[in-house]
């Protein structure tokens, strides 16, 4: 089965999370085509069978690019089986009205595009400090340091659950084959 591995990434870590989707998808023998939305390359060959898409979340938003092509392709993916993971650094808040926040992200997102995913993974993301630049780093520290989080800006923090990611993917591939 062929299932396209849509993604966008600020920083990286949802175009890592994607990576290891696509991993996950290949190592079940089905084929993975891996795909930055914001390339606006068309993703044919063969038509996908089935999609999951990446997003993070920036200043409380999806990318503009990402949400534009859940518009534009939403015949496309309300037509096959369809995952979403949801990136947000909030979802591992110690604040609970924060991780209900992050939860209800995808939400909007439906809202606003017309798609409605299958399942829908709220995945956490990364602190990258050494590739942000000056005033977001700053802004980082403050805001990780209010959450208890690390802010040792000369190294970067992942937060993402593989293990959890592993078995998101394991479930969707399993509705899909069912």
């Amino acid at each position: 089965m062929n299932i396209l591995i849509g993604f966008v990434s600020i920083e990286g870590q949802t175009r890592k999370i994607a990576e290891k989707i696509a991993e996950h998808v290949e190592k079940a023998g089905h084929r993975a085509v891996f795909f930055n939305v914001t390339s606006m390359a068309e993703y044919a060959l063969e038509r996908p069978e089935a999609v999951i898409l990446c997003a993070p979340i920036h200043a409380g938003r999806y990318p503009a690019p990402f949400v534009d092509f859940v518009r534009r392709e939403r015949d496309f993916l309300k037509s096959v089986p369809s995952a979403f993971v949801s990136v947000s650094l909030f979802i591992r808040s110690e604040f609970e009205e924060e991780r209900e926040e992050a939860r209800h992200f995808p939400d909007t997102l439906m809202a606003e595009t017309g798609w409605t995913p299958g399942r829908v993974l709220n995945a956490a993301g990364a602190l990258r400090y050494t590739e942000y630049d000056f005033f977001k780093r700053w802004m980082a520290k403050r805001l990780a340091a209010r959450e208890g989080a690390p802010t040792d800006a000369s190294q970067n923090f992942e937060f993402t659950d593989w293990a959890e990611l592993e078995r998101f993917v394991a479930d969707f591939l399993a509705g899909v084959r069912a």
